[in-house]
């Protein structure tokens, strides 16, 4: 069968896209006249890893095109040729990727700016001598500020939202799409403010008030994304906030680091039972904490420390090891712990997306990196029965009992060649131990289903699925994988599974599928009856991460 038009043209567009190479030589003039910093040789080697990414990236999506004409035409896919590569450095590379995922955005882009002169309209209408008000009639008209997607509202939901580097967060009434308010840390003192993470306690009248817990990173965590800067030390940040919006404005009720003593800066989670507990976990230093909402004590705090059979970096997690989990309490004589700012960071700054491994080639600096196991986010099983530790590094989940101060009582690992789970030995009522042979590959978000029944989590960078765990057995020591979810077209780092919702119903499970930015991701849509991949959404945006779901549905 001959080969359609639409076809070729898509090829040719791909085959258009250079193939880059990097010239990681400083440019003449700018040759360093001191040692390269840590953050220099990580932003290098992001550089290399992302040229590689990218090259991946174009092969998968030349492959998908030929596999989508195979599959209509009834044909084996072809390979395509290769074309020349040319040569790019660091200072215009993100500008050619850049170009080259805009392909096909240009034809929309359908005039052009011909002068830049003042248009023949406002005070050019109005004269020299026009100081009079006007007399004749003004129409005047009330907008309609009601949000409209395709006939379409999104419902009288807020939306609130971190700015991450903007150092604060804004809240959006989803109904009208106009703020509602907004606050930055900066005014409080806080000269290092990553808003990374937050969750909202629940109000019957969002739009008049409601409280926030707003999770902060520090340290280094900005320097890390090759943005000119004078800063040398930044702020040790790493505060948590509970703020209040009162109908009008947004304040900072308290800083419950400050509070407590426990400076973590990445995930917030609310007791769904209750909503009168919240955990705070931090994967820089391996610590999650749950605090009362009322009076910010620390309920339980636990620690997550690795220790590796192989003392070389490269092979410290896949060779097996020990986690020790450990309960800290806080000082008799303070009442406070002591990891306020970045004291007690065993890594300089966080693992990015896709980022675990860094850790093993050394790039990520810090003064333990060969204990980290990456424990950056604490969630609840719906009915607040249960919680459970993200260990990215070890990948899988600790399941802690809620009910019993958050003990440890089951280790789930989702890794395909893995048991389904490795047991969880109790040393003393503080220490607890997991041993592992080996593991397979990293994983990154874990959620479970709005019934609980099913609990999920992404392998992502050496297998790349999302593996499932049927959770409905009243002991979690019962919990067992039943399916793990992958495209054929997934391997190498990219595209994968990276952050996940379910339908409200939980009849579908959404998949953000991450590409290299600033290419676009998508959304992989699966059926939770059989788990399979149902669709897939392609080019949304670059760098899409987070999904949510209206509560509506």
């Amino acid at each position: 069968m001959p080969e359609s038009p639409k076809v070729r043209k898509v090829v040719e567009q791909e085959e258009q896209r250079p193939n880059l190479k990097i010239d990681l030589r400083d440019e003449p003039g700018n040759l360093p006249d001191k040692p390269r910093s840590a953050e220099e040789i990580y932003l290098k080697r992001k550089v290399e890893v992302t040229q590689q990414d990218y090259q991946e990236f174009l092969q998968y999506q030349q492959e998908k095109a030929w596999q989508n004409e195979a599959g209509r035409a009834g044909r084996p896919a072809a390979d395509a040729a290769e074309p020349a590569a040319p040569k790019v450095n660091r200072r215009n590379f993100l500008t050619v990727v850049a170009g080259t995922a805009a392909v096909g955005e240009a034809a929309a882009l359908a005039y052009t700016i011909k002068n830049q002169d003042v248009p023949a309209q406002g005070l050019k209408h109005a004269g020299d001598t026009y100081t009079e008000a006007q007399r004749h009639n003004i129409e005047r008209e009330l907008i309609n500020p009601k949000a409209d997607v395709g006939g379409r509202g999104f419902g009288n939901w807020v939306l609130l939202m971190p700015t991450k580097l903007g150092g604060g967060t804004y809240a959006v009434n989803l109904n009208t799409g106009r703020c509602l308010a907004w606050i930055s840390y900066w005014p409080y003192g806080d000269y290092n403010p990553i808003s990374h993470h937050l969750c909202a306690f629940p109000s019957s009248e969002p739009g008049q008030s409601f409280e926030f817990i707003n999770s902060t990173q520090g340290g280094k965590n900005s320097m890390i994304y090759g943005i000119p800067t004078a800063i040398e030390t930044p702020g040790e940040g790493f505060n948590i906030y509970r703020v209040r919006y009162d109908g009008s404005q947004m304040e900072v009720m308290e800083n419950v680091a400050e509070t407590t003593g426990l400076g973590l800066g990445v995930h917030v989670t609310i007791d769904p039972k209750t909503a009168e507990r919240y955990f705070v976990t931090d994967g820089q230093k391996d610590i999650a904490a749950c605090f009362d909402r009322r009076t910010s004590r620390v309920i339980a705090a636990l620690k997550y420390d690795w220790e590796p059979n192989d003392q070389n970096l490269a092979m410290a997690w896949r060779n097996g090891g020990t986690l020790k989990i450990s309960k800290i309490h806080p000082d008799p004589a303070t009442g406070k712990y002591d990891y306020l700012g970045t004291k007690g960071q065993k890594i300089e700054w966080e693992m990015v997306p896709m980022g675990e491994l860094f850790v093993e080639e050394g790039t990520l600096p810090g003064t333990d990196p060969l204990r980290l196991s990456g424990a950056d986010g604490t969630i609840w099983h719906p009915s607040g029965r249960w919680a459970s530790t993200v260990i990215r590094l070890c990948g899988g989940q600790v399941i802690l009992d809620a009910e019993n101060n958050f003990d440890p009582v089951a280790f789930l690992q989702f890794n395909k060649d893995s048991p389904h789970q490795y047991p969880i030995t109790k040393i003393d009522n503080d220490h607890w131990e997991v041993t592992f042979d080996k593991i397979f590959s990293p994983g990154h978000e874990i959620g479970f289903s709005p019934d609980g029944r099913f609990c999920v989590m992404m392998n992502n960078l050496r297998e790349n699925n999302c593996a499932v765990f049927d959770s409905s057995d009243p002991d979690p020591r019962n919990w067992k994988k039943i399916a793990h979810i992958e495209d054929p077209l997934w391997r190498g780092r990219y595209p994968n599974p990276f952050h996940m919702v379910f339908s409200m119903d939980g009849s579908k499970l959404y998949l953000s599928i991450l590409h290299p930015s600033p290419a676009r991701s998508g959304v992989m849509v699966v059926d939770t009856s059989t788990w399979t991949i149902k669709k897939e959404i392609q080019g949304i945006g670059p760098d899409m991460q987070t999904l949510a779901v209206t509560y509506d549905g």
